[in-house]
C-alpha cells in the first residue's frame, strides 16, 4: 500500500479561515500564484492538510506523494517566473496513467510495486505547465467497475454520503476535487468514467472529442472509444486543465481528424434516455426538473434524440473485445488474482467472433452518421450523466434498476457509452440540488471540435445554479 498517513504538516489559514486555497477555484489560485501573492508551497500544504483530514476515510487516493510534491512546489517557488498556466496547482492523476518515479498500480495487486520510468504524455504536459502532482487517485482494477475499489484501496466513499459510491472508474479523482484535496484532477473515460463520478460527486468534467488529446501509444489506433478527461469544481477550471492536456500527435490518426467548430449555441434539445437506455425513475424525475430549470435560462427545450438503434450491442462488443485483447493473457495467467469485473469483460470478449466485431464497427459507423445528421440541426443535446443515483458501495455492480433486471453489468452505462461510441465531446455539469438531495449531473453534448462553444454554454448554466456545492462533511474543516 502506498498511502502516506502521516504528513507532519500544519494547515495554513488564509483570510477566510480556510486552508490556503483548497476551495478556491483553480483559475483564481493560478492567478494568485502567477502574481506571487501566495506560494506553491503554502497551497500544497493546505491541500495536504485536507488530505490528512479526510483520508483514509474517503479512500480517494492509492498513493499520496507528499515528499515529491513538496520538492516540486519548492522548485516552482524558486523559479524566476511562472512555469506555465498550472504553476503550483496540486493535481491528482488517475492511477491508470503512468507517472515517472511514482507508483502506478492500475488498481491491481499485480502492479502494486510498479514505478514507471517515464510519464504518460498527458502527465508530461501537466508537469510542463507547472502542475504539482499530489498523488494517484483511486480506480477499479484497470479502470473496469461500477464501484471504485480494488485489492489495494477502496471503496472510495461519496463525500455527500460516505455509505454510497463515488462511481467508477474516475471516482478517486472526482472525490479529490469535490473535497478540495486537489485543485484539479485527471481522469479517463471509456464508457462514462469521468461523467458518472462527476454526476455522483457534484463536480464538472470534460470528456473532449476523441483525438483532441493526442494518444500516440494507443495500440488500436483507429478505435477511439477512450480518452483522457478533466475534472474540477468549475467550468473554467476544467477548461484550464483541458487546454493543457489537449495536443495533437502525428502518431495518433484520430488526432488529425478533430475539426474546430466556432458558432453560437442556440439550438438546444434534451433526451432522458436516447430512446432506449435504461434510466431509473429517480433520474428521470431529476432530469425533468433540471431541464425545466435550464429552460428558465435558455427558453423552451424540445425533446429530441438521434436514432441510437444498435448502440448497446455495438458498445458491448467493441469494449469486451478490446479488453479481452489487452487483458486476456493476464487473466489466463493470474486467474483469481484479477477482480471478477475484469474477468467478466475478458470472458465476454473471448466469446466473440471476427464477424461480431465487424458488425459492431458497422453499427458504430451508422450511429456516428446519425449523430452527425442530428447535430447539423442542433448545437447541444442535454442528457443525464448517469442512469441511476449513487447506490451503496456494498451493493457492488448495477444489475437491476427499479426492480427490473438489466441485460448485464454494462447496461446502466448506456446513457454515457452511446456518446463514447461516436466520440463527441461532453461537458458534465452538476444540476441544482434541493436540500438533502444527492448530486446529479447533466451531459452537455456537442459536435466534434465544439469544446469552446460547449464550455461557454456550460458557463451560462453554471451561473444559473448548475454548479458544485461543498459536501456536508467539509462544514467542520
Amino acid at each position: 500500500m502506498h498511502i502516506q498517513k502521516e504528513y507532519g504538516v500544519k494547515s495554513i489559514i488564509c483570510r477566510n479561515g480556510r486552508s490556503e486555497g483548497v476551495l478556491d477555484s483553480a483559475a483564481l489560485l493560478a492567478t494568485r500564484l502567477d502574481a506571487r501573492e501566495i506560494s506553491a508551497a503554502s497551497v500544497l500544504e493546505g491541500h495536504l492538510a485536507r488530505i490528512a483530514a479526510l483520508e483514509p476515510g474517503l479512500k480517494a487516493f492509492i498513493t499520496v506523494d507528499a515528499e515529491g510534491a513538496r520538492a516540486r512546489a519548492q522548485a516552482l517557488d524558486a523559479a524566476e517566473e511562472a512555469v506555465g498556466p498550472l504553476h503550483g496547482l496540486p493535481v491528482a492523476v488517475k492511477d491508470l496513467t503512468d507517472t515517472a518515479g511514482l507508483a502506478t498500480t492500475m488498481g491491481s495487486a499485480i502492479h502494486a510495486e510498479r514505478i514507471p520510468d517515464m510519464d504518460d504524455p498527458v502527465v508530461a504536459r501537466l508537469r510542463a505547465a507547472g502542475a504539482v502532482i499530489i498523488g494517484k487517485a483511486n480506480t477499479p482494477e484497470f479502470g473496469f467497475g461500477a464501484v471504485c475499489t480494488n485489492p489495494l484501496q477502496g471503496p472510495t466513499a461519496n463525500p455527500y454520503d460516505p455509505v454510497l459510491t463515488s462511481g467508477g472508474s474516475s471516482g478517486g479523482s472526482a472525490v479529490a476535487v469535490a473535497t478540495g484535496m486537489a485543485a484539479l484532477a485527471h481522469g479517463t473515460d471509456f464508457g462514462g468514467s469521468v461523467r458518472t463520478p462527476a454526476s455522483f460527486c457534484g463536480v464538472v468534467s470534460i470528456r473532449p472529442t476523441v483525438g483532441l488529446i493526442g494518444d500516440a501509444g494507443r495500440e488500436l489506433a483507429w478505435t477511439g472509444l477512450a480518452t483522457a478527461g478533466a475534472m474540477a469544481r468549475t467550468v473554467d477550471d476544467a477548461a484550464l486543465m483541458l487546454g493543457v492536456m489537449a495536443a495533437p500527435s502525428a502518431l495518433d490518426p484520430l488526432s488529425a481528424l478533430v475539426p474546430t467548430v466556432d458558432a453560437p449555441f442556440t439550438r438546444i434539445a434534451a433526451t432522458p434516455d436516447f430512446g432506449l437506455a435504461p434510466v431509473s425513475d429517480a433520474v428521470r424525475a431529476r432530469f425533468g426538473s433540471a431541464v425545466a430549470r435550464a429552460e428558465e435560462v435558455l427558453g423552451v427545450i424540445p425533446s429530441a434524440t438521434p436514432d441510437c438503434a444498435g448502440a448497446p450491442m455495438a458498445f458491448r462488443t467493441l469494449r469486451t473485445a478490446q479488453i479481452a485483447r489487452n487483458f486476456g493473457p493476464l487473466v489466463a495467467q493470474e486467474g483469481d488474482r484479477i477482480t471478477p469485473t475484469v474477468r467478466w469483460n475478458v470472458e465476454a470478449g473471448l466469446a466473440l467472433s471476427a464477424q461480431d466485431y465487424l458488425a459492431a464497427e458497422a453499427g458504430r459507423a451508422a450511429l456516428w452518421r446519425r449523430f452527425t445528421a442530428f447535430f447539423a440541426e442542433h448545437d447541444v443535446l442535454l442528457a443525464p450523466a448517469a442512469s441511476v443515483l449513487p447506490w451503496p458501495n456494498a451493493a457492488g455492480e448495477v444489475t437491476e434498476m427499479d426492480g427490473r433486471p438489466l441485460a448485464d453489468i454494462l447496461d446502466y452505462l448506456a446513457v454515457t457509452f452511446i456518446v463514447s461510441l461516436v466520440g463527441f465531446p461532453v461537458v458534465t455539469l452538476p444540476a441544482p440540488c434541493a436540500a438533502g438531495e444527492l448530486p446529479f449531473g447533466l451531459q452537455l453534448i456537442g459536435r466534434p471540435g465544439s469544446e469552446a462553444g460547449l464550455i461557454a454554454f456550460a458557463k451560462r448554466l453554471e451561473a444559473a445554479g448548475f454548479c458544485w456545492t461543498p459536501p456536508p462533511l467539509l462544514q467542520n474543516l
